[in-house]
Protein backbone atom coordinates (compact mmCIF):
# COMPACT_ATOMS: atom_id res chain seq x y z
CA UNK A 1 0.00 0.00 0.00
CA UNK A 2 0.78 3.30 -0.38
CA UNK A 3 -0.64 7.13 0.46
CA UNK A 4 -0.14 9.93 -1.06
CA UNK A 5 0.72 12.94 0.77
CA UNK A 6 1.67 16.77 1.93
CA UNK A 7 3.96 17.41 5.05
CA UNK A 8 1.72 19.57 6.21
CA UNK A 9 -1.75 18.17 6.04
CA UNK A 10 -3.47 17.19 8.91
CA UNK A 11 -5.65 14.99 7.60
CA UNK A 12 -2.76 12.85 5.92
CA UNK A 13 -0.73 13.07 9.32
CA UNK A 14 -4.29 11.56 11.09
CA UNK A 15 -3.75 8.65 8.43
CA UNK A 16 -0.19 8.17 8.29
CA UNK A 17 -0.39 7.59 12.19
CA UNK A 18 -3.15 5.57 12.27
CA UNK A 19 -0.95 3.11 10.07
CA UNK A 20 2.02 3.23 11.96
CA UNK A 21 -0.02 2.44 15.28
CA UNK A 22 -1.02 -0.28 14.02
CA UNK A 23 1.81 -1.71 12.48
CA UNK A 24 0.61 -1.16 9.02
CA UNK A 25 3.20 -0.83 6.11
CA UNK A 26 2.48 1.47 4.09
CA UNK A 27 4.62 3.67 1.50
CA UNK A 28 4.54 7.38 2.21
CA UNK A 29 4.66 9.52 -1.04
CA UNK A 30 4.96 13.20 -0.77
CA UNK A 31 2.49 14.83 -3.49
CA UNK A 32 2.36 18.14 -4.10
CA UNK A 33 -1.62 18.55 -4.82
CA UNK A 34 -0.97 22.52 -6.39
CA UNK A 35 0.50 21.04 -8.98
CA UNK A 36 -2.04 17.75 -9.93
CA UNK A 37 0.41 15.29 -10.81
CA UNK A 38 -0.81 12.31 -13.17
CA UNK A 39 -0.63 9.64 -9.98
CA UNK A 40 -2.96 11.78 -7.61
CA UNK A 41 -5.75 12.89 -10.31
CA UNK A 42 -5.68 9.09 -11.65
CA UNK A 43 -6.48 7.93 -7.82
CA UNK A 44 -8.74 10.72 -6.70
CA UNK A 45 -10.98 13.03 -9.38
CA UNK A 46 -10.90 15.51 -6.43
CA UNK A 47 -7.34 15.83 -6.65
CA UNK A 48 -7.04 16.04 -2.87
CA UNK A 49 -4.99 14.63 -0.40
CA UNK A 50 -4.48 12.06 1.61
CA UNK A 51 -5.13 9.27 -0.57
CA UNK A 52 -4.63 5.32 0.11
CA UNK A 53 -3.55 3.10 -2.71
CA UNK A 54 -4.34 -0.35 -1.67
CA UNK A 55 -2.42 -3.63 -2.67
CA UNK A 56 -5.10 -4.20 -5.15
CA UNK A 57 -4.61 -0.63 -6.81
CA UNK A 58 -8.01 0.75 -5.25
CA UNK A 59 -7.94 4.52 -4.26
CA UNK A 60 -9.14 5.05 -1.02
CA UNK A 61 -10.25 8.51 -0.27
CA UNK A 62 -11.10 11.02 1.67
CA UNK A 63 -9.14 10.34 5.76
CA UNK A 64 -12.42 9.63 6.76
CA UNK A 65 -12.98 6.49 4.68
CA UNK A 66 -9.10 5.98 4.77
CA UNK A 67 -9.23 5.32 8.74
CA UNK A 68 -12.44 3.10 7.74
CA UNK A 69 -10.42 1.07 5.48
CA UNK A 70 -7.57 0.64 8.09
CA UNK A 71 -9.53 -0.36 11.00
CA UNK A 72 -11.34 -3.14 8.58
CA UNK A 73 -7.63 -4.15 7.42
CA UNK A 74 -6.51 -4.08 10.98
CA UNK A 75 -8.80 -6.30 12.44
CA UNK A 76 -10.92 -3.73 13.64
CA UNK A 77 -8.10 -2.22 15.93
CA UNK A 78 -8.35 1.61 15.37
CA UNK A 79 -12.54 1.69 16.65
CA UNK A 80 -13.78 0.87 19.75
CA UNK A 81 -16.37 -2.64 19.42
CA UNK A 82 -18.61 -1.16 21.76
CA UNK A 83 -21.43 0.65 19.78
CA UNK A 84 -21.25 3.77 22.37
CA UNK A 85 -17.72 3.76 22.81
CA UNK A 86 -17.19 3.99 18.99
CA UNK A 87 -20.01 6.42 18.44
CA UNK A 88 -17.79 8.57 21.04
CA UNK A 89 -14.32 8.44 18.89
CA UNK A 90 -15.89 8.92 15.79
CA UNK A 91 -17.95 12.01 16.94
CA UNK A 92 -14.55 13.27 18.43
CA UNK A 93 -12.86 12.60 15.12
CA UNK A 94 -15.69 14.80 13.15
CA UNK A 95 -15.56 17.71 15.51
CA UNK A 96 -11.44 17.31 15.23
CA UNK A 97 -11.71 17.19 11.42
CA UNK A 98 -14.31 19.81 11.90
CA UNK A 99 -12.38 22.66 13.75
CA UNK A 100 -9.23 21.69 11.33
CA UNK A 101 -11.73 22.45 8.40
CA UNK A 102 -12.44 26.09 9.98
CA UNK A 103 -8.56 26.29 10.26
CA UNK A 104 -7.70 25.68 6.69
CA UNK A 105 -10.38 28.18 5.47
CA UNK A 106 -8.96 30.65 7.65
CA UNK A 107 -5.75 29.66 5.89
CA UNK A 108 -6.59 29.94 2.52
CA UNK A 109 -8.63 32.85 2.39
CA UNK A 110 -5.16 34.76 3.40
CA UNK A 111 -3.03 32.62 1.22
CA UNK A 112 -5.07 32.59 -2.25
CA UNK A 113 -6.92 35.64 -2.14
CA UNK A 114 -5.21 39.25 -2.62
CA UNK A 115 -5.20 41.03 0.07
CA UNK A 116 -7.78 43.52 -1.06
CA UNK A 117 -10.39 40.94 -1.42
CA UNK A 118 -9.45 38.70 1.93
CA UNK A 119 -12.96 38.87 3.63
CA UNK A 120 -12.34 39.45 7.01
CA UNK A 121 -15.85 38.89 8.86
CA UNK A 122 -15.42 35.45 7.06
CA UNK A 123 -11.96 34.60 8.92
CA UNK A 124 -14.06 35.67 12.13
CA UNK A 125 -16.62 33.22 11.67
CA UNK A 126 -14.26 30.33 10.62
CA UNK A 127 -12.22 31.10 13.81
CA UNK A 128 -14.92 31.44 16.07
CA UNK A 129 -15.78 27.66 15.06
CA UNK A 130 -12.80 26.62 15.57
CA UNK A 131 -12.30 28.57 19.11
CA UNK A 132 -16.05 26.74 20.10
CA UNK A 133 -14.93 23.87 19.21
CA UNK A 134 -11.17 24.05 21.15
CA UNK A 135 -12.90 25.47 24.50
CA UNK A 136 -15.80 22.46 23.79
CA UNK A 137 -12.42 19.83 23.93
CA UNK A 138 -10.94 21.48 26.94
CA UNK A 139 -13.86 21.02 28.81
CA UNK A 140 -14.40 17.58 27.61
CA UNK A 141 -11.07 15.95 27.20
CA UNK A 142 -11.42 12.35 25.51
CA UNK A 143 -10.75 9.29 27.67
CA UNK A 144 -7.30 8.22 26.52
CA UNK A 145 -6.65 4.61 27.99
CA UNK A 146 -4.01 2.13 26.86
CA UNK A 147 -5.31 1.72 23.13
CA UNK A 148 -6.24 4.97 20.67
CA UNK A 149 -8.55 5.38 18.35
CA UNK A 150 -9.43 7.01 15.32
CA UNK A 151 -10.48 9.98 17.24
CA UNK A 152 -7.43 10.56 19.38
CA UNK A 153 -5.19 10.34 15.84
CA UNK A 154 -7.64 13.16 14.67
CA UNK A 155 -7.20 15.38 17.84
CA UNK A 156 -3.38 14.59 17.75
CA UNK A 157 -3.53 15.82 14.54
CA UNK A 158 -5.38 18.85 15.10
CA UNK A 159 -3.20 20.17 17.58
CA UNK A 160 -0.18 19.26 15.19
CA UNK A 161 -1.96 21.86 12.83
CA UNK A 162 -2.53 24.00 15.36
CA UNK A 163 1.42 24.10 16.71
CA UNK A 164 2.56 24.80 13.10
CA UNK A 165 0.40 27.74 11.95
CA UNK A 166 -1.26 29.11 15.10
CA UNK A 167 1.58 28.65 17.70
CA UNK A 168 0.96 30.45 20.92
CA UNK A 169 -2.50 31.52 19.33
CA UNK A 170 -4.55 29.07 21.22
CA UNK A 171 -3.06 27.42 24.06
CA UNK A 172 -3.17 29.86 26.71
CA UNK A 173 -6.79 29.32 27.65
CA UNK A 174 -6.89 25.22 27.36
CA UNK A 175 -3.98 24.09 29.25
CA UNK A 176 -5.97 20.86 29.79
CA UNK A 177 -5.84 20.58 25.96
CA UNK A 178 -2.41 21.73 25.17
CA UNK A 179 -1.58 19.45 28.20
CA UNK A 180 -2.77 16.15 26.35
CA UNK A 181 -0.20 16.07 23.51
CA UNK A 182 1.96 14.48 26.56
CA UNK A 183 -0.68 12.24 26.91
CA UNK A 184 -0.76 10.84 22.74
CA UNK A 185 2.66 11.06 23.13
CA UNK A 186 3.33 8.51 25.60
CA UNK A 187 0.94 6.17 24.29
CA UNK A 188 1.86 6.58 20.31
CA UNK A 189 5.76 7.79 20.43
CA UNK A 190 7.72 11.08 20.28
CA UNK A 191 5.66 14.02 20.14
CA UNK A 192 7.61 15.31 16.86
CA UNK A 193 5.69 12.26 15.08
CA UNK A 194 2.43 13.34 15.27
CA UNK A 195 3.32 17.11 13.86
CA UNK A 196 1.95 17.40 10.79
CA UNK A 197 4.99 19.85 9.35
CA UNK A 198 7.75 17.58 7.97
Amino acid sequence: MKILYSPASPYSAKCRMAARYLGLEVEEVKTDANQEPAELLENNPLGKIPVLIADDGRAVYDSVAIMSYLDRLSGNRLYPKKHEKRTDAEVLEALCDGITDSLLAVIYERRFRPEEKVHQPWIDKQWGKAMRGLDHLERNLPKTGKKLNGGHFSLAALLGYLDLRFAGQWEEDRPFLAAWRETFAKRFGDYNEMKSAG
